[in-house]
């Protein structure tokens, strides 16, 4: 079975963000990149699957040279093969979709996992618009998950609880925290991942649906305000979250 995991190099969330000169993108000065902590459930239950049933796993990502690093850590955690779909121009999720499509047919592979969302932009939805590329079945929002034959029986959130749904290879997954626990890459898989070559190639060309025209910080919280200690500040208050807050 050829399985793919699909994956994003985004800033750490504790990297500290400043827009960049042109006010669109971010300034990468001093910003820390990981593999998007998503990703890494979707890689883990792909070693898994492998591990449980044989195959191959091949991890796809979608961006410029700086991704490596993140393809790098995919292979010292055991994955055999990876692939750079090169671009230097930002992407909306429909792009990155089309592009990771046109690979997984080139891969023919079956089985596919992506993490439930990036980080970064926190869409949610490059999975599930792969599947539909591809005519494949996909579940999304994955914590548990069992692989019999071409039978797939997951277990997904859903707001207030959680669901089991059936359905059939191929599909597209979507992994979200809990689905497993991601295995650290070991010395041994950290030198085997140096002598591993990530083939590159263009990413096919799409038509992009949405356009970032700019970025800006949030203002800045303002002064609290301390009105009274006792009941007589209260219709002060309310006159403050009617007029001025325009919460009430």
């Amino acid at each position: 079975m050829k399985i793919a995991v699909c994956v994003s190099h985004v800033p750490d969330t504790a990297t500290k963000i400043n827009i960049g000169s042109d006010g669109k993108t971010i300034d990468p000065n001093g910003v820390t990149y990981i593999v998007n902590p998503y990703d890494e459930f979707a890689i883990e239950e792909a070693l898994k699957t492998k591990e449980k049933l044989g195959g191959e796993v091949v991890v796809i990502s979608v961006g410029n040279d700086a991704n490596k690093e993140t393809l790098r850590k995919a292979l010292a955690m055991g994955a055999d093969s990876a692939v750079l779909l090169k671009d230097e121009n930002q992407r909306d999720s429909f792009g990155i979709a089309k592009a990771l499509a046109e690979e997984i047919k080139l891969q023919n592979a079956e089985l596919v996992f992506f993490g439930k969302q990036s980080v970064d932009y926190d869409n949610s939805i490059t999975g599930q618009l792969t599947a539909e590329l591809l005519n494949y079945n996909s579940v999304s929002v994955v914590v548990n998950l069992n692989i019999d034959g071409n039978k797939i029986t997951a277990e997904r959130e859903i707001e207030g609880g959680k669901e089991v749904v059936e359905t059939s290879l191929p599909v597209v997954i979507t992994a979200q925290k809990g689905l497993n626990e991601p295995r650290y890459a070991s010395l041994k898989g950290i030198m085997a991942a140096k002598k591993k070559t990530i083939e590159e190639k263009e990413a096919v060309a799409a038509n992009l649906f949405v356009e970032v025209v700019e970025m800006k910080k949030p203002a800045p919280k303002q002064a609290g305000k301390i009105l009274g200690s006792d009941s007589s500040a209260v219709s002060e208050l309310v006159k403050l979250l009617r007029e001025e807050a325009k919460v009430i």
